[in-house]
């Protein structure tokens, strides 16, 4: 037996029926959706190879939840440009970035529910810029992720070498001017952005 703050293994067998061996009941993927939203861990192993599967399950859950009418949270911009990271430089950063995002975003959601509920609680005079403040935050929270995307996106932008072949600079080199430093960062994140943009299209 599993001991009590294990996550619970689901066996998925070949005629893809899931097994929680919890439970000792057959479950479905809405049940494992069910299960994630009550904070219930839990991995997939492959009944007969014992593999981990846990990651195309959740995805799979996800494209259940994605093609149900009125629950799409995946815009198709966002999704373009997902896809277009694949195989790109940038692959490696992105899922750090979309975990502390989420992260990020699961420890405001109470803060914005109270928000919305005492937003509700007040009277429609003033219930608008009540209800205008969580979209205020999560605006701001967006602000900051796409900040830290920059950040991280500044670590795989090519600096050019300072000196030929490049040699490192001089210490009696004259120090380069701030804005001039800034302009060209500016230019290689616009040069990143096009090219993201070129294969997202």
């Amino acid at each position: 037996m599993p001991a009590k703050n294990d996550p619970v293994a689901i066996k998925k067998y070949a005629n893809r029926r899931l097994y929680n061996t919890g439970t000792s009941t057959y479950v479905t993927l809405e049940d494992l959706a069910e299960m994630v939203k009550r904070g219930e861990d839990f991995t997939v192993q492959d009944a007969k190879s014992g593999d981990d599967i846990t990651h195309s399950v959740l995805t799979q859950i996800i494209f259940e939840l994605e093609n149900r009418d009125g629950q799409n949270m995946l815009p198709i911009p966002f999704l373009r440009q997902l896809i277009a990271f694949y195989g790109d430089q940038m692959q490696m950063v992105v899922p750090s970035f979309l975990e502390q995002s989420m992260v990020a975003f699961a420890k405001e959601q109470e803060r914005f529910r109270q928000q919305m509920k005492d937003a509700v609680g007040k009277s429609p005079i003033g219930m608008m810029p009540m209800a205008a403040a969580p979209l205020k935050a999560m605006e701001e929270q967006a602000r900051r992720n796409a900040e830290m995307f920059q950040n991280a996106m500044r670590m795989f932008t090519p600096f050019p070498m300072a000196g030929a072949g490049g040699e490192a600079a001089r210490e009696d080199a004259p120090e380069p001017a701030k804005g001039d430093d800034l302009s060209e960062l500016k230019e290689q994140i616009a040069a990143m952005q096009r090219k993201l943009d070129q294969m997202g299209r």
